[in-house]
């Protein structure tokens, strides 16, 4: 089977074209797995997360970010892949992969493995090659740490199932929000294609929790759960569309993430956004994910944040904040009696803070030099709470005062969305690769 696969081109070469390829695949971070080395083989895997970045404190946190290869049969309209481009194609072989997996890890550049792909001859051809890279990987390099892979939409269950279980994580691309814009952009992808396989994931995690139920030592299928992609700003849907389809998909499916993915114009076609020279939304995919953070941890739902007469999110509030001025009605509230689910929505109250005031309260009453101490960030909070049924400072609950001084205290934003461009850390040019010592690591 390998034999079909390019082998002329060097490994520094597809290295560079299959590394700087997967840059618009954005989910792969992981979480929720906890599998430790057992003696016998390389690596281990930590639930605190991994991903192809930095970490606040300056940490490399990084996977071997890479696609199998970016030939495609299809001709997605808004992929840099898509087969009438002419792009330079190159695939890797599995040992190639077991062999940059290993010696990358080694040398401490990396901890797991982000593997996706462009489609070779069909789903299932391209699967059974990763696989076997995978499954060497596991069980003649004996890799114990983290894997990812994308799952291609048409393949076959039962390779679905094998991969499953050698993997931490898996996930398929809904790619676009609707079945119409899918259509247009992607006319040879199916939602139907998409979201059988995620089914089948969902179904043997079930199947697979209660053999673990009944009998300790059966091998763990997608530990990690599965995540999903959506590009965003390539069609015309509304963020109350957007957010619908990604509260359906963590109720149906119980995703781990959905993951949002600013469109960037890499084509020229007709059917696409014209090129504006603004560059990716990238706030719009900011606000996106903080709404998403409000459906996964804040138990809010996608109708208290928008609706049809308002689609969009507030370019100058997050969500929350937002939605917090359009129900003053139920503010202000008062710290020291108001309930869990209550001081989840008051702005500048988080999940820790919220649980530390429940906690505190049982000792005696709270202050607001209290909450501070807690982690509370008053300089929003102040407009939406009470301590002893005194709000901070004299205040008038107003939407147009409030909003006023919530836009003086600047929002934080992180780095994509305060300037800097549309860019993933590189191998090459962090960690100053050059042909020569990445043969060497190779060899």
């Amino acid at each position: 089977m390998t034999e079909k696969i390019q082998v002329q081109m060097s490994m520094y070469d597809k290295l560079q074209i299959l590394s700087d390829a997967a840059k618009y695949d954005v989910a792969c971070t992981s979480s929720g797995v906890d599998r430790q080395n057992d003696g016998t083989g390389t690596g281990n895997c930590k639930a605190a997360g991994i991903c192809h970045s930095f970490a606040a404190d300056g940490r490399c946190i990084s996977l071997l970010k890479i696609l199998f290869t970016n030939e495609c049969i299809f001709d997605c309209k808004y992929c840099i892949n898509r087969s009438s481009n002419d792009v330079i194609r190159a695939s890797f072989t599995p040992d190639e992969v077991c062999s940059l997996t290993m010696e990358f890890y080694r040398r401490n550049y990396i901890e797991g493995l982000f593997l996706s792909s462009g489609i070779l001859k069909s789903p299932n051809y391209t699967m059974e090659l990763i696989y076997a890279a995978i499954y060497k990987l596991r069980t003649v390099y004996r890799f114990q740490g983290y894997i990812h892979v994308k799952a291609i939409p048409g393949t076959d269950g039962e390779l679905i199932r094998r991969i499953g279980f050698l993997t931490d994580r898996m996930s398929v691309n809904l790619e676009l929000p609707t079945a119409e814009s899918l259509h247009l952009l992607a006319p040879h992808k199916s939602r139907r294609n998409i979201l059988t396989p995620m089914r089948l994931v969902q179904n043997k995690m079930e199947e697979n929790r209660q053999e673990i139920a009944l009998y300790n030592k059966t091998p763990r299928f997608v530990p990690a759960g599965q995540s999903t992609q959506m590009i965003i700003g390539a069609t015309p849907e509304t963020d109350y569309q957007i957010l619908n389809v990604a509260e359906s998909l963590y109720k149906k499916f119980e995703l781990k993430r959905v993951f949002y993915s600013a469109f960037v114009a890499v084509n020229e076609d007709s059917a696409l956004p014209a090129r504006t020279g603004e560059g990716p939304p990238l706030l719009r995919e900011h606000r996106l994910y903080q709404a998403d953070w409000l459906l996964r941890f804040y138990r809010f739902e996608a109708r208290e944040l928008l609706d049809e007469q308002n689609p969009n999110f507030n370019i100058f509030l997050d969500p929350k904040c937002n939605w917090a001025l359009k129900h003053l009605e139920q503010f202000p509230v008062e710290v020291n009696r108001a309930d869990y689910e209550m001081l989840l929505r008051v702005p500048g109250i988080g999940v820790k803070s919220a649980l530390r005031i429940v906690k505190a309260r049982t000792m005696g009453n709270l202050k607001f030099e209290d909450l501070k101490k807690m982690g509370v960030v008053l300089k929003r909070a102040l407009y939406f709470l009470t301590c002893n049924g005194k709000m901070m400072y004299k205040t008038k609950i107003d939407e147009d005062y409030i909003t006023r001084n919530l836009l003086n205290t600047k929002e934080r934003l992180p780095d994509s969305v305060s300037g800097m461009t549309y860019r993933q850390l590189s191998l090459f040019d962090d960690m100053n690769f050059t042909e020569g010592n990445v043969l060497q690591i190779i060899k």
